[in-house]
């Protein structure tokens, strides 16, 4: 699963981060994902979130509020790519505001942290937009692993 040594979540962080995404997708009907790679080969990390988040399909939500977290761990880039059903609802300033606050994390060494609490917040305002289905039936749409590619 992991190529090389220098990853940037040790097993315990990553499974961490899982349940963070289990944790905030119980709430809601929306879905997080967290995709980490080496280099961003595009100019700016929010193009090549964007395509990641096509390449795996994150636009088949029924209601459109998926939200991938991109990182080029060795390139230092990161980027958060949310569906226009929830970006219609929270805008870019929400997506700033969560950007800055995983920048700061990283920025101190704390990407797990960061990454941990970028999810809870995330699945917070999926909660209010997309609340979860009261009948039980909360399909869990996308795997909640991290995906290193």
């Amino acid at each position: 699963m992991a190529n090389g040594p220098t990853m940037i979540f040790t097993k315990d962080e990553e499974v961490r981060i899982v349940q963070a995404i289990r944790a905030a997708e119980r709430r809601t009907s929306g879905e997080i994902r967290v995709y980490v790679e080496d280099f961003c080969d595009r100019d700016h990390p929010v193009e090549r979130a964007a395509e990641v988040f096509h390449l795996f399909g994150m636009f088949n939500t029924k209601e459109r509020n998926g939200v991938l977290i991109y990182i080029a761990q060795k390139s230092h880039q990161f980027a958060i790519w949310g569906d226009a059903g929830i970006h219609e609802r929270v805008g870019f300033q929400f997506w700033d505001a969560e950007k800055q606050l995983m920048r700061e994390y990283f920025q101190r060494d704390q990407a797990a942290e960061g990454v941990c609490l970028a999810i809870t917040q995330i699945g917070e305002r999926l909660r209010e937009h997309f609340p979860a289905a009261a009948d039980d039936k909360n399909e869990n749409e996308l795997p909640d692993e991290i995906i290193f590619g």
